[in-house]
């Protein structure tokens, strides 16, 4: 192909602002160093951007995979949310203190027998 148009490129990505999008996405690859995969032909990284979209040597599905990640500000990892987290708080301490309460009297039994121990070795 010895010019690329954009009435090439239209009938692979039929929006042209998502178009622009994906080739200066490819561009900016190119720049940093990714192989191209159309003879360079003394073309800027753009132009061979669109030839490879209009060539189809590359996947616009990838592409478009690659413009959503760069214009990501924070990107979302699969954490428990704090709901769960009160939930399970809650829980704990009201198992703390029904443990708690639980050992206190087992404590205060295990008094009393000591108690009723010491009075039988004192009679």
């Amino acid at each position: 192909m010895a010019r690329v148009t954009v009435e090439d490129c239209v009938d692979k990505v039929p929006n042209r602002f998502e178009l622009v999008l994906l080739a200066a996405q490819r561009a900016r690859t190119i720049s940093s160093g990714v192989p191209i995969t159309v003879e360079r032909d003394n073309d800027k990284n753009p132009v061979i951007a669109l030839r490879e979209i209009a060539d189809e040597t590359i996947a616009v599905e990838d592409l478009q995979e690659s413009v959503v990640r760069s214009m990501q500000r924070h990107v979302e990892v699969d954490e428990p949310e704090e709901d769960e987290f009160t939930i399970d708080t809650a829980d704990l301490e009201l198992q703390i203190s029904t443990s708690s309460s639980s050992a206190d009297d087992a404590d205060d039994d295990s008094d009393s027998d000591e108690a009723d121990d010491t009075a039988e070795v004192d009679e």
